[in-house]
């Protein structure tokens, strides 16, 4: 009798050790399950699919933190190429200085004013003339706030009997503002201003 009740006893035991292991198995699966499941849904979030040319590519979400350098690169290169290239044609000259002038505050402006008023752009349409900017560098310090910049290229001036090569070197300070069509690197550009711009070599034509 004794022998009975102390063997159902020790079932007893072990049925209850198998069901806490069980039991203890089934949560370890499940936060398991709901973790794997948490970052699979970050991920997903962090992607998305753009559509180009027919192909679809994977693009990805960073934190802001990381791209500032990049950003801050091509946010300065797409102004210098938009403020310094400039063919003959007023409507040209004007839709690009116009997009240049929402990426820089009124450093950039008064320069404009300043070229204006001096007949910079009126020569370039009367003596048909062609501008062009490459850009060679840009160096952008993200330790201080505003970011200081220091951009070097080179000019070319294209004209019927020459074309007149320049070396360019601006600088200025960026600092964040909201994201928009016209300003998509949510950058503008600050106390701009051009160090260098001498001529390094003519070509005639």
């Amino acid at each position: 009798m004794f022998t009975k009740a102390k063997n159902i006893d020790t079932a007893f035991r072990h049925i209850r050790l198998f069901t806490l292991v069980v039991v203890c198995g089934s949560m370890v699966f499940c936060c398991f399950a709901l973790y794997k499941s948490y970052q699979l849904v970050q991920t997903a979030q962090g992607t998305v699919y753009i559509l180009a040319e027919g192909k679809v590519l994977d693009a990805y979400a960073s934190q802001r933190r990381e791209n500032i350098p990049v950003e801050a690169r091509d946010h300065v290169a797409t102004f210098h190429r938009l403020f310094f290239t400039l063919d003959p044609d007023d409507k040209t000259i004007a839709a690009n200085v116009s997009k240049a002038l929402y990426l820089a505050d009124a450093s950039a402006k008064k320069q404009y004013d300043n070229l204006k008023e001096s007949g910079y752009y009126t020569g370039i349409i009367s003596g048909n003339i062609s501008q062009q900017v490459q850009i060679d560098s840009v160096e952008v310090d993200i330790s201080v706030y505003p970011y200081y910049f220091k951009c070097i290229g080179v000019q070319r001036i294209i004209r019927p009997t020459s074309i007149v090569s320049r070396r360019l070197i601006t600088e200025g300070y960026l600092r964040t503002i909201s994201r928009s069509d016209n300003n998509p690197h949510g950058f503008l550009i600050e106390k701009w201003e051009t160090t260098e711009n001498k001529d390094i070599s003519v070509q005639n034509r």
